[in-house]
């Protein structure tokens, strides 16, 4: 199945133009229902464990540390995945990456569930780890391959439709603990997962039919190429800052807000919706505006990273203001990184692939799968770093010291963009040629 562009839309969706875009096709609509789905799997799968396999695995003789271990594996996989399926996209080829990836993923989250019969001890502990890695790879293709595919088919719209699919993401990531749970208390173990994967063995089918086929050539550039501008490499940190605040919360949040407020965990649960609920509605928004507003990608970064800094620094609040801990403080505070992670996250991944294309990188798949990987990557490896790193500080100092740190992290890098962009000002973002003379929802051709 090839795909290929209209090109006899060149005098009507001219960049300039002012009617209106016509309307996306069905085949363009089903495409992201495909990576809305796939958004949405790979959330859940991530947080379905969280209330149940800690207390399961410690009956199988695991202690605290391995079972960190067995959640920090699946970062480094999912870290190592992505860099190299991300190189190697073209010759892989996008649709099949990202159909493989989610069979794998299926088998390996059906496989999870049946662990629950093997002996405890060594036995057990060791296939969670090889399950849980060869699980985090999956998704690390198909997530690559989404991302790639997302930029390649709507060029003009890169964050808008980013931030439509984040809908999904957040959606996954607020009803795995619930849902996983309730599966849990009332069928037991297995049935989490048997649902989920084979959810995701039927998504196999429906991709295959779905998806177009994109074609590309090979190119000469590297990740190393990618990471010698000064700018990527800051806006890599400011999406390890990111990932790193999210898995820093993750870890620490509910233990803090159960001891300080007495808490149930349920109610913590309804708490966390204060920091997705924000992210969620707002990353649409944010999308169109930075899209319609190229320009302003750049200082919606920054302006984010002051006000997640901010928001960490008062959800303890930070010992050295003397304001004491309450509760409405702290679920306002969650609704600020919530809605300011939206507003620094969204711009990254259009950004990066601008400056490439303005420094004179391929303008095709082979680039946008470099940068698929890279983001990627650099969000497993703050993922990594935010549970280990975040809940070291929590353990030695306090949860408000270990906030504040978090909130230093975001500030920094807020402070080292605002100087980049005042000594080398933003260029005026170019557009890729097979985009300059037709609107993205130009509809795709299958023949």
């Amino acid at each position: 199945m090839d795909t290929h562009f209209d090109q006899s839309t060149d005098n009507v969706a001219s960049v300039e133009s002012t009617d209106p875009p016509p309307r996306m096709t069905k085949q363009q609509i089903l495409t992201l229902l495909s990576m809305a789905s796939v958004n949405f799997s790979s959330m859940i799968c991530y947080s379905i464990l969280g209330p149940f396999f800690p207390n399961e695995a410690v009956k199988k003789g695991a202690s605290q540390t391995i079972v960190g271990l067995i959640f920090g594996c699946y970062a480094v996989s999912n870290l190592i995945g992505s860099l190299i399926l991300g190189n190697y996209i073209v010759q892989i080829g996008a649709k099949f990456m990202l159909v493989t990836g989610l069979f794998v993923s299926s088998f390996c989250t059906i496989l999870f569930g049946l662990l629950d019969r093997v002996p405890a001890g060594t036995a057990f502990i060791t296939l969670c780890f090889v399950v849980r890695s060869i699980d985090a790879v999956g998704f690390a293709a198909a997530m690559t391959s989404t991302f790639a595919m997302t930029a390649k088919i709507f060029p003009n719209n890169v964050a808008t439709v980013l931030g439509s699919l984040e809908m999904f993401t957040g959606l996954g990531l607020i009803l795995g603990p619930p849902v996983g749970g309730w599966f849990y208390q009332s069928f037991g173990y297995e049935v989490p997962f048997m649902l989920l994967g084979c959810f995701l063995f039927i998504m196999v089918p429906f991709n295959i039919y779905v998806l177009p086929t994109i074609e590309a050539d090979p190119s000469q550039d590297s990740f190393f190429r990618l990471l010698s501008h000064v700018k990527i490499v800051l806006i890599c940190y400011v999406i390890f800052t990111l990932s790193a605040g999210l898995g820093f919360l993750d870890a620490t949040l509910s233990l803090f807000a159960m001891e300080e407020f007495g808490l149930s965990p349920g109610y913590v649960g309804l708490i966390m919706l204060g920091l997705s609920l924000p992210y969620c509605l707002a990353s649409p928004l944010l999308g169109y505006f930075t899209d319609k507003y190229p320009a302003t990608r750049s200082w919606f970064m920054v302006i984010g990273g002051v006000a997640t800094a901010t928001g960490f620094c008062l959800l303890g609040p930070l010992p050295l203001l003397n304001i004491k801990s309450k509760l409405w403080l702290m679920i306002l505070m969650l609704g600020v990184i919530g809605f300011s992670l939206g507003m620094t996250a969204i711009p990254t991944f259009p950004e990066i692939i601008a400056h490439a294309y303005d420094h004179g990188f391929d303008e095709g798949l082979s680039t946008l799968g470099m940068v698929s990987g890279l983001f990627a990557a650099v969000w497993s490896l703050g993922m990594f770093y935010g549970p280990v790193v975040g809940g070291l500080i929590t353990q030695y100092l306090c949860f408000e010291w270990a906030a504040a740190v978090q909130g230093g992290l975001a500030l920094l890098a807020a402070f080292l963009l605002a100087v980049h962009y005042i000594c080398k000002p933003p260029q005026q973002q170019s557009i890729p040629e097979d985009s300059q003379h037709r609107d993205e929802s130009t509809p795709l051709l299958i023949e």
